[in-house]
């Protein structure tokens, strides 16, 4: 089963930058992982914020290959442990599903658009987190599930 995750933004910070490098590395030990960075737009003195969302929403859905498993982020979806994604992802794999797409928006959030094409919401926690941070975060979690799935120490 392939990665695929597409993230409204750039990393701007060099910690946030080696962080997400060096669990990306480790992850693709166990699977395929490409990282799809789209341009964040613009905000002048009065944003049209609808208008960006709405604009990134599309972009966003054009990479989304038609048959993934769609998991969207966002501070209202369903939290869960570490243990039961792991145990989605295995389920998943043994099914035979052939990717997931995993989506960061930007600082506005996610259009509508992008929301309806989720088969899953998932939260990485019910406080607030910059979308870069969010990236760090879920790749460290994809790779701990990776770690639980063969059993191995990672995972205490």
């Amino acid at each position: 089963m392939k990665l695929h995750l597409l993230c409204v933004g750039r990393l701007t910070e060099t910690y946030l930058r080696d962080g997400c490098e060096e669990f990306s590395k480790r992850l693709r030990h166990y699977l395929p992982l490409t990282v799809e960075e789209h341009k964040e737009h613009k905000t002048g003195k009065k944003p049209d914020i609808r208008r960006i969302v709405d604009s990134e929403g599309t972009r966003l859905l054009e990479r989304i290959p038609n048959d993934a498993f769609v998991i969207v982020l966002d501070e209202h979806g369903k939290t869960l442990s570490s243990r039961q994604l792991a145990n989605k992802l295995e389920q998943h794999m043994v099914e035979g599903r052939s990717c997931w797409t995993l989506i960061i928006g930007g600082p506005y959030g996610l259009s509508a658009g992008v929301r309806q094409r989720a088969d899953m919401v998932l939260s990485l926690s019910s406080m607030t987190l910059t979308h870069q941070m969010a990236r760090l975060l879920l790749l460290e979690q994809l790779y701990r599930s990776c770690t639980i799935i063969r059993n191995e120490p990672y995972h205490h």
